[in-house]
């Protein structure tokens, strides 16, 4: 049996969430699945964020941060547009029809979100690939009562199938699967350090297709 089970893992209770960061002028946001709230009273939550994200950076630095609350009615794009790029290499925001910012200076989301949160940092945790933000709740804005969207309604009705293993791949090679995001790799082996290039999952959470 297996002992540590990526299975198992994934039947823990998670959401998922778009994280936006603000520095000097750039506005950036990217996809998290680790928030919860710590504590009543005061009012804390936290998050974690993958180091690789750009928008990590920009709350060490700022020690601010909205979290938008994604429902089920989020479509794939946003999925991919948050998470699948870098804001190092292109502006989420640009072309945005509407601005809309919180208390904080911050944007969110209006469309696709039943709720944001805004938090002041008061201690980072590094933790390797990821850093554990603990922070004070300065706003908590109910904007729906559409359903949030858990990390299994979106395996289950948003992510894309997986290519069929009966489509051949260039060269004959094998296809690994990533089975966080959906991406496919094509090559003889999966390296071990291999990092998936949209969801930044590592190559433990890649699968073989038979």
């Amino acid at each position: 049996m297996d002992k540590l089970s990526n299975d198992a893992i994934t039947k823990i209770g998670y959401g998922l969430y778009v994280l936006i960061a603000r520095e000097g002028e750039k506005d950036n946001g990217c996809i998290v699945n680790v928030v919860a709230q710590l504590t009543s009273s005061p009012m804390q939550m936290m998050i974690s964020v993958n180091k690789q994200n750009l928008t990590h950076d920009m709350i060490l630095r700022t020690g601010r941060f909205n979290v938008c609350c994604l429902t089920e009615h989020t479509p794939m794009k946003v999925f991919q547009h948050f998470g699948f790029q870098s804001g190092r290499d292109v502006n989420k925001f640009e072309g945005c029809d509407v601005e809309m910012r919180s208390s904080n200076g911050l944007l969110y989301l209006p469309k696709y979100t039943n709720a944001y949160l805004s938090g002041q940092i008061n201690y980072a945790k590094d933790l390797g690939t990821h850093t554990l933000f603990i922070a004070d709740i300065t706003e908590a804005v109910h904007l729906s009562d559409d359903p949030s969207l858990t990390y299994a309604y979106y395996q289950e009705h948003i992510k894309p199938k997986p290519v069929s293993a009966a489509q051949p791949s260039s060269g004959g090679k094998k296809k690994w699967v990533c089975e966080v995001c959906g991406y496919v790799y094509e090559g003889d082996e999966l390296p071990a350090d291999f990092i998936c290039p949209w969801c930044k999952h590592p190559a433990s959470d890649f699968k073989l297709m038979e």
